[in-house]
């Protein structure tokens, strides 16, 4: 064992004599930056016979703009979706009473019929509601010149009556109770007609959030501002009902409209 350590330690003092008659001498070509670009450049593929300088480069395409852009069937362009903030709060998703609305996909939606202020020139006092059925608008008249307008769908009822009236009353989630002329036109709507009670309110209810009854002389004239579920039929003819509204929209109309608020409808 003695002898052992004394070999490791004789091993050892010889090592550290020969590194004392060394010196160390570092390598400064690698710090030379020309010598550094050749051992570092990298190897390009160049095909047989093409000259790589002689090789054109793709012009630049500028990034096209949302008005550049083809539109798609819904109105709307190809490329990354166009985020409207104020559409965003109109026509997101909202609870009340127990009730979930869906948001409204109105990036879908002509942005025509989406709920906007416009300049609106009328002889009609502010607070009147001006349904426009040749254009599928629905505007609530402000002062000073200016209106907030809606866009509307429209049912046959909503081509049967024209004239002045008033919103007798307004309710909030209605019951729909179709008549029994319609329960006996549709068999599938029977165990839903007003003889039965009617629909129970709701999203789904073909009068959605809000209706409003227009009266003539005291009498029901049976014409309803209503919202819907089928935003699809903003803008367009729809097969039955009277002035349909997406269900924010509806709302937000619900919430203007004092009592007893004229109606003009042409």
């Amino acid at each position: 064992m003695f002898f052992s350590r004394l070999l490791l330690l004789v091993s050892a003092l010889s090592c550290l004599g020969h590194l004392a008659s060394c010196s160390i001498i570092p390598d400064t070509g690698a710090t030379d930056p020309d010598r550094f670009a050749q051992e570092t450049a990298p190897v390009f593929y160049r095909p047989e016979g093409i000259d790589p300088d002689k090789v054109k480069r793709l012009p630049v395409q500028p990034v096209p703009q949302v008005r550049d852009l083809y539109q798609t069937q819904f109105h709307q362009t190809y490329g990354l979706p166009v985020y409207n903030p104020v559409h965003e709060a109109m026509y997101g998703q909202r609870s009340e009473d127990d009730f979930t609305l869906p948001a409204v996909p109105y990036k879908r939606i002509d942005e025509r019929f989406l709920r906007q202020e416009v300049s609106y020139q009328t002889t009609e006092t502010p607070g009147t509601i001006v349904v426009d059925t040749k254009h599928y608008f629905l505007y609530f008249v402000e002062p000073d010149g200016k209106a907030m307008r809606y866009g509307v769908g429209l049912g046959a009822a909503g081509y049967a009556w024209s004239g002045r009236g008033v919103v007798q009353w307004k309710q909030k989630w209605p019951r729909w109770t179709p008549p029994t002329e319609m329960a006996a036109r549709e068999p599938e709507i029977r165990p839903i007609s007003a003889e039965r009670g009617g629909m129970n309110p709701g999203p789904t209810n073909p009068l959605g959030a809000r209706a409003l009854y227009i009266f003539n002389n005291g009498k029901d004239t049976l014409y309803r501002v209503h919202g819907t579920p089928d935003w699809q039929s903003i803008g367009k003819p729809a097969s039955s009902g009277c002035v349909r509204m997406l269900n924010q929209d509806v709302i937000d109309l619900y919430n203007r409209v004092p009592a007893r608020s004229a109606i003009v409808v042409m």
